[in-house]
């Protein structure tokens, strides 16, 4: 994971009060539990004006117009996800809006934590452990079975 553009990124989110909640190996990192990544999962609040903040600050960090490319009817229409990719790096980030009929951004809770001087949203070790545990791919539920032993989560059907 690229720790200064992962902190410019949530900074500006913060900055611009962007309502979003960090998921994936990302949110395992922060939550203190160790797991390669090369990029950053956001799950955003799937309003326009939420959009607009998201785009205001990826523009505070990143000098690119693909920016704008970003649209409120992508993350808000029948495929809520974007890929965006900085023009250095191999640094990117995926903005979801739902994954599939799973999880919504109101599905999700999280929770406030500290990654070096900001405060930052990221999903609980619970929610993690539910949209990770039934997933096909294997670093996914091997990371369910990590969550569920360091949090002693119960084992949910």
């Amino acid at each position: 994971m690229d720790f200064e553009a992962t902190e410019r990124v949530l900074e500006s989110l913060e900055r611009e009060g962007v309502r979003y909640i960090v998921i994936g190996a990302a949110a395992l990192n922060l939550l203190g539990m160790a797991r390669f990544t090369e990029d950053l999962d956001l799950f955003v609040a799937p309003e326009a004006g939420n959009i607009d903040r998201l785009k205001r600050a990826l523009r505070s960090v990143f000098d690119d117009p693909a920016i704008e490319e970003i649209s409120a009817s992508d993350l808000l229409g029948e495929y809520p996800a974007v890929q965006y990719v900085p023009p250095a790096g191999s640094f990117h980030l995926d903005l979801l809006t739902r994954l599939g009929e799973a999880f919504r951004f109101e599905d999700l809770e999280s929770m406030r934590v500290a990654f070096g001087p900001l405060t930052v949203t990221v999903a609980t070790p619970a929610t993690l452990y539910r949209m990770k545990r039934d997933t096909v791919r294997l670093k996914d539920r091997a990371d369910a079975e990590m969550l569920r032993q360091r949090f002693h989560l119960e084992e949910e059907r």
